[in-house]
C-alpha cells in the first residue's frame, strides 16, 4: 500500500558479524508480548520486498511475521524463504508457537485470492492458532518504521485497539477517518486532526494500514469478516471492537505507505484517491454487511442508513468525474451493481455475523 526512503543498513563486515547478537538482545527486550506481524500480499512482489526492507531494519524485533500469499506464487514463497533466513540470521529463533516452531517467519499460501479481508481473516487466525498476544496486520504497499514497535508499546499497556499514524507516499502527513458515523455508515471527513490534551483520539474503526489490537479483543469479538472480499472490513472490525474495548489512534508515525495512488486535492485538506472498479463495486455492495453487523449491535437506522448510501455513492461518482473519468461507464455500472447486491444482503435470512467469542 516502490520505491522510498527505506532504511539500509550499511556496515563493516564486524559490524555485520555483531549484528544477530546485538538484535537477539533487542528481541529479548521488547515490550509487546507475542507480537505477531500479519501481512496480506497479493502479486505484488516489489512492494513486498520493500517492505520486508523496512522490518529487517526494526530496532525489535517481533515474534512472529506472518505472510498470506493470496496468490500462491513460487516467486513470493521464495521471497519469503529467503527473507526468512535473514529474520532468522538476525533475531535468532524464538519459542515453540502452537505449531511447534521457532521460526519468526511463516508463510501462508492461499489456494485462492481472498482479498484483502480474506487474507487479514486468515492471517488474523493463523497468529491466534500460534498463540500470539498482539496483531500488527498491514498490507504489502507499506514500510514500517525503525521505531515503530518502541512506539506502539507504551500504549498497550492502557489500550487493546492502537492505530499509529502514517506518512503518505510523498513524506507528508497522512489524514486517516477515524471517526465513523455509525447512523450514515460513513466516515467524517472533517473530524479534527489535531490529538488534543490526552495525546490521542478515541476512535469507533480502524484501519489494517498498520492497525494493533490485542488477543483479548480477537477472542471477544472473532475473526475479520472474510466476506467482506476488500473495502469496509477494517472499518466493521473497528466497530465490533469499539463494542468491547475503546480503540485510539495515535500521533506516533509507525509507517509510510510506498504505493503512489492518483489523487484529487480537496483545498489542501483532503485528498480523493483513484481506485478500480472493482473496489467501487465492494464499496457499494459491503454496506449490506455493513447494515447486518448494524443491526447486530441495535445501531442500524433505516433512514439515516439509506442518506449515507446516497452519500457513498455520491461520492464514488465524483471519484469517478475528478479522479478516474477514463472508467465513468464501466464505473457507474459497478456502483450500481453494488448498490443492487447490498440490498441483496441486506434481507439475507440465512446471514450470521462472524462467530464469538473464540476458543483459546
Amino acid at each position: 500500500m516502490t520505491n522510498g526512503n527505506v532504511l539500509k543498513r550499511n556496515a563493516t563486515q564486524s559490524t555485520k558479524q555483531a549484528e544477530p547478537a546485538k538484535h537477539v538482545e533487542q528481541a529479548q527486550a521488547a515490550t509487546i508480548s507475542k507480537l505477531a506481524m500479519v501481512i496480506t500480499t497479493y502479486k505484488r512482489q516489489k512492494l513486498l520486498a520493500t517492505l520486508f526492507d523496512s522490518i529487517l531494519a526494526l530496532e525489535q524485533a517481533p515474534w512472529r511475521i506472518i505472510v498470506v500469499d493470496n496468490e500462491q506464487s513460487d516467486e513470493t514463497r521464495g521471497m519469503v524463504e529467503e527473507f526468512e533466513t535473514k529474520v532468522n540470521d538476525q533475531w535468532g529463533k524464538t519459542v515453540v508457537d502452537g505449531d511447534g516452531n521457532q521460526s519468526r517467519v511463516v508463510y501462508a499460501p492461499q489456494t485462492e485470492n481472498l482479498g484483502g479481508a480474506g487474507g487479514f481473516s486468515a492471517g488474523v487466525k493463523k497468529a491466534y492458532e500460534l498463540g500470539a498476544e498482539w496483531f500488527w496486520v498491514m498490507d504489502d504497499d507499506v514500510a514500517v518504521l525503525p521505531d515503530a514497535i518502541a512506539k506502539l508499546a507504551p500504549w498497550t499497556k492502557r489500550h487493546e485497539v492502537i492505530q499509529g499514524s502514517r506518512f503518505d507516499y510523498d513524506g507528508g502527513p497522512f489524514y486517516w477517518q477515524y471517526d465513523f458515523r455509525i447512523g450514515l455508515g460513513i466516515p467524517n471527513p472533517i473530524a479534527p486532526a489535531a490529538f488534543g490534551p490526552a495525546g490521542y483520539r478515541v476512535m469507533n474503526t480502524l484501519c489494517f494500514e498498520g492497525g494493533l489490537f490485542s488477543r483479548h479483543v480477537v477472542k471477544q469479538i472473532g475473526l475479520p469478516d472474510p466476506r467482506f472480499f476488500i473495502y469496509w472490513d477494517d472499518t466493521i472490525y473497528g466497530y465490533r471492537a469499539s463494542k468491547v474495548t475503546q480503540p485510539i489512534v495515535v500521533p506516533d508515525v509507525i509507517l509510510r505507505r510506498t504505493r503512489e495512488i492518483g489523487n484529487w486535492d480537496i483545498a489542501g485538506v483532503r485528498q480523493l484517491n483513484s481506485t478500480s472498479d472493482m473496489n467501487r463495486y465492494h464499496i457499494m455492495r459491503n454496506r449490506g454487511y455493513m447494515a447486518r453487523y448494524f443491526m447486530v449491535y441495535g445501531d442500524y437506522r433505516p433512514f439515516l442508513f439509506a442518506l449515507g448510501t446516497i452519500a457513498t455513492a455520491a461520492k464514488e461518482v465524483i471519484r469517478l468525474v475528478a479522479v478516474d473519468r477514463e472508467h465513468l461507464r464501466t464505473g457507474i455500472v459497478q456502483i450500481a451493481k453494488g448498490w443492487w447486491d447490498s440490498r441483496k444482503l441486506l434481507h439475507d435470512t440465512e446471514w450470521r455475523p462472524m462467530p464469538s467469542p473464540l476458543d483459546d
